[in-house]
This record gives C-alpha cells, sequence and structure tokens, in this order.
C-alpha cells in the first residue's frame, strides 16, 4: 500500500508518474528511491523541488488534453445506440453479477507479475483458470507473495462476495446518482466520500484526494495536489456505475464519468473513466464486445496513450493475433508502467473481452496478464455480464457466497445482488 502521509511513498512515485508522462527524471527517480531508502526527509524534499522544475521532454509524441471542452465534445460525438428495453433488466443484472464474480477470482493474485499468476495457477491445477483460486499453504517457488486479501478472498473461505474498493465504488455511485441524480456535481460526490466510506477503505488517488478533502484543499485541486497515482486505475475502477444508469448512451455516460474523475485523476487517469464509462453502457446495448470496445474508443483522445495501447489491442485482434500475442505485446509495449497504471489494465481489459470465448476465458485471460486483477477483471466480469445478461455467469461461480455483498460504503454492508441490479434499473427509467 502506498502511504499518501509519508514523503518515502510520494517522492519516488511522483517521479515515476512524471518520468512516464515525458519529463526525463530518470536520474531524480533513482536518487528519490535511494533517499526514500534511507529516510533522507530532507533530500527528499530537494527532489521533490527539482522535480518541479523539469520541463517535459521536446520530442514527447503524446497530446494528452484533458480539459472540459475536448472531452466534452469527444463525449458528445458519440451517437446514441438503441437497447431492448425487455432484456436490459437482466443486462444490468448481469453486469453486477458478472463485476462481483470476476472481481473475486482475482483478488488472491492482485499485484502479481503474468509470470507469477502463470506459477500459482499451475500450481493449484487451474491453468487456464477455472474459478476461485484456492490459497495454498506454502507459495509456489518463483511467486513472490499473494495479495493481503488471499486469507479471505481465496475459494472456500468467504461466505459473502468479499468486500473491495472495486465494488464499494460501485455501490457508492450507484447511492450518489439516487441522491443526485442528474445535478451530480464533484463537490456533490468529495462529501459523499467523506460521508459514506472510510479513509482506509481508499488506495492511492482516492486516498490522496480524500486527504486533501480533509486539508480543505479545494475540489478542483485535489487531483492534482500531493497525487502521484493521478493516472492510475482509480477511476477507471469507479465507472461502470454511469454506464449502468445510461444504457446505449455511452457519451452522456462518459460526460458523467468525468465530473466523478475530476475528483482524484488526469490525464490519462481521466480518459480511463470515460472509456470504461462508455463500454459499459454501449455494452448494454450492442452484441459484441467489440462494438462496444469500439464506441468506447472514440471517447478517448486521440494522440493520448491511452488510445495508442487500445488502438493497439483492437489492431492485433483484428489482424489475426493470438491471445498470447496480444499479451506478449502488452509486456513489451506498456511493461514499463506501474502494476496500477489505466493504460496496461485497459489494455488487458480489452483483450479478455476480444478474445475471451465466455465468461469465465475471458476473465481468467485477463487475470492471466497479472498487474491489477482484481480491478480488471471486475470491468471484464461487468462488461460480459451486460452484453450477455444474468444467465452467462456460471451458476458455480455464483452459489450461495455471490448473492451479497460485503461493503464499507455505509448502510450497505451484506446487500443483495439482486437488490442493486433493481434499484439500477429503476434508476435508469428516471434518468432515462
Amino acid at each position: 500500500m502506498h502511504d499518501v502521509l509519508d514523503d518515502r511513498d510520494l517522492v519516488p512515485d511522483e517521479a515515476e508518474q512524471l518520468l512516464h508522462s515525458g519529463y526525463p527524471v530518470g536520474a531524480l527517480l533513482a536518487a528519490a528511491r535511494d533517499a526514500a531508502a534511507a529516510a533522507d526527509y530532507p533530500g527528499l524534499a530537494a527532489i521533490t523541488g527539482e522535480l518541479g522544475r523539469v520541463p517535459v521532454a521536446a520530442d514527447w509524441p503524446y497530446r494528452e488534453q484533458d480539459d472540459d471542452a475536448t472531452l466534452h465534445a469527444l463525449a458528445d460525438a458519440l451517437p446514441e445506440l438503441p437497447v431492448e428495453a425487455s432484456g436490459l433488466a437482466a443486462r444490468i443484472h448481469g453486469a453486477w453479477l458478472g463485476r462481483c464474480v470476476a472481481n473475486t477470482m482475482g483478488k488472491p493474485v492482485e499485484g502479481l507479475t503474468r509470470d507469477e499468476v502463470r506459477r500459482y495457477l499451475e500450481a493449484v491445477g487451474q491453468s487456464p483458470q477455472t474459478g476461485y483460486l484456492p490459497l495454498l499453504p506454502e507459495l509456489p517457488e518463483g511467486v513472490s507473495h499473494l495479495h493481503e486479501s488471499a486469507p479471505f478472498a481465496s475459494a472456500g473461505l468467504f461466505a459473502d462476495v468479499p468486500r473491495d474498493d472495486d465494488l464499494d465504488w460501485t455501490i457508492l455511485g450507484l447511492w450518489m446518482l439516487e441522491e443526485y441524480g442528474d445535478t451530480l456535481t464533484t463537490a456533490d460526490i468529495a462529501r459523499s466520500w467523506l460521508d459514506r466510506l472510510p479513509f482506509t477503505q481508499t488506495f492511492t488517488a482516492e486516498r490522496a484526494a480524500y486527504r486533501n478533502l480533509i486539508r480543505g484543499v479545494p475540489v478542483d485541486r485535489t487531483a492534482l495536489v500531493g497525487n502521484p497515482y493521478r493516472e492510475w486505475i482509480g477511476a477507471l475502477i469507479r465507472a461502470d456505475i454511469f454506464g449502468y444508469v445510461y444504457p446505449g448512451r455511452p457519451g452522456l455516460a462518459a460526460r458523467r464519468a468525468l465530473t466523478d474523475a475530476r475528483l482524484s485523476h488526469t490525464a490519462n487517469g481521466v480518459f480511463g473513466e470515460l472509456w470504461a464509462a462508455a463500454l459499459v453502457s454501449a455494452a448494454l446495448a450492442v452484441p459484441t464486445p467489440s462494438d462496444a470496445l469500439r464506441a468506447a474508443a472514440a471517447v478517448v483522445p486521440e494522440g493520448s496513450r491511452l488510445a495508442g495501447a487500445l488502438h493497439g489491442v483492437l489492431g492485433l485482434h483484428r489482424t489475426g493475433a493470438t491471445s498470447t500475442q496480444a499479451l506478449d505485446w502488452v509486456d513489451a509495449e506498456l511493461g514499463h508502467y506501474n502494476w496500477v497504471h489505466t493504460v496496461n489494465n485497459a489494455a488487458l481489459i480489452s483483450i479478455g473481452l476480444l478474445w475471451g470465448t465466455d465468461f469465465t476465458d475471458a476473465v481468467a485471460l485477463t487475470i492471466s496478464g497479472g498487474r491489477d486483477t482484481d480491478s480488471s477483471a471486475a470491468t471484464v466480469g461487468s462488461v460480459f455480464g451486460a452484453l450477455h445478461g444474468v444467465d452467462a455467469i456460471p451458476g458455480e461461480l455464483v452459489g450461495s457466497t455471490h448473492v451479497h455483498v460485503r461493503s464499507a460504503v455505509r448502510d450497505f454492508d451484506r446487500i443483495g445482488i439482486a437488490e442493486l441490479a433493481r434499484r439500477t434499473s429503476a434508476l435508469a427509467e428516471v434518468l432515462r
């Protein structure tokens, strides 16, 4: 866990964020890591000052405008898609259930590399993965660790859907939209975070933004102050609810997601939430993942790193590459990003949806790429359920454990997935 109160994490993480955004700060990153290891806080403060003076490289090839005018124009250009009203409730239910099931499938191996995931799957006899992962008494050779949630999120060790921030944000988003509807503002979202969700159940960019809110930083600055995680996956995992309540309207879903993303993210972090919201919205209307992915890609600014990654995966699929070749491409082209970054995880989400043959295969394929496996898997499960409905989620993965959700959101612990789906369908009808 990155400590948003400790410069030993914040300064090296900021240097890494800048390096991946076109700033030539490699030497400062190395110095920051050395200073962090030595707990040299004066040195870290000095490096922070130096980082602020480095200009972006003159040959940086990307254009990543994240101003409202640019993003609203992209969202407004997305056409509305016809939605089959008779099947919509089952598709929304499928999206919720798919998100919960897939999230649990990925939890124990969150943060592992692709090779570590492969080794663990082979050790537990699930290569490829077929369901929830058992907890081994000893780590297989070559696996550095399991996620801290493994003791309560592995097969046979949970009675309900294990609590996870990927699910908390979707639940909180439902409450906020029930409360505020189309008038929801970023300030409303900020108040809701503080009122409904504990600080310790937030992570990376969200925890940095939450810290800023407590310190009195204005809402339009919370994504920018002491937040090296502003392009990580945290905003993307908050997006699905906007797709659920605006089915077939990917542009409107993206506009509403922008209001949410502003609180904690910038650039590719923002683009990721808009993309995921549009993806889920489109998936509730179209028949195939390719259709949904193409629709969602249009909301991501051309010339951005995220657009390049998404187009790269779509191109590989179009030209007949195998899923293994696609995963190899992610490692080769996007392997420099932190395992929690938006760009690499969005590519893995796309791979699972494009090459997966059924729910389990799609989720397992994304998990097999490693990195933020519970978050990326949750989005794949959500989109797959939105495309195919509740009956597409294997009954053996639902059983008695994926009926109620453990949640840190106030007043929502052990809420039923069916109730979440019902309330979402009702809200989608109100907002239509």
